[in-house]
């Protein structure tokens, strides 16, 4: 999966315009009539933003002082937050970018760095 995340995040397909097939279509308006085939994946989110949409979520978490929150803050060692707290805080991490994480991989994020990661390199994250 991380592989896929890392090739689409690299790839880009070539946007090309192609001009209707229409009789009435004069050279000087096949560019008004055109019709758009592809489309490359520009709508990823930046590292940046994902770092501060995640940092917004830890913060909103009512047992976390926003004020000990950072990218590279640990769920329980720095924020003090217990293994339900960190359920709770991935639950609010699906909701934010409309992403499922599967069991396996949410038991993995203990930290604000490794949510950042997962979301970044997750291609559906939105």
């Amino acid at each position: 999966m991380a592989l896929r995340a890392a090739v689409l995040r690299h790839v880009r397909v070539p946007v090309r315009f192609f001009a209707l097939a229409r009789r009435e279509c004069q050279p000087a308006s096949c560019s008004v009539a055109s019709l758009r085939l592809f489309s490359s994946h520009d709508d990823h989110l930046t590292k940046e933003e994902v770092i501060e949409r995640v940092l917004s979520v830890v913060k909103c978490h009512p047992k976390v002082d926003p004020s000990k929150v950072s990218p590279d803050g640990h769920f329980q060692k720095d924020l003090g937050l217990d293994s339900l707290d960190t359920v709770e805080i991935v639950m609010a991490l699906e909701e934010e970018f409309k992403l499922e994480i599967p069991d396996k991989e949410a038991d993995k994020i203990d930290s604000c760095n490794l949510a950042i990661e997962y979301v970044y390199n997750h291609p559906m994250a939105s």
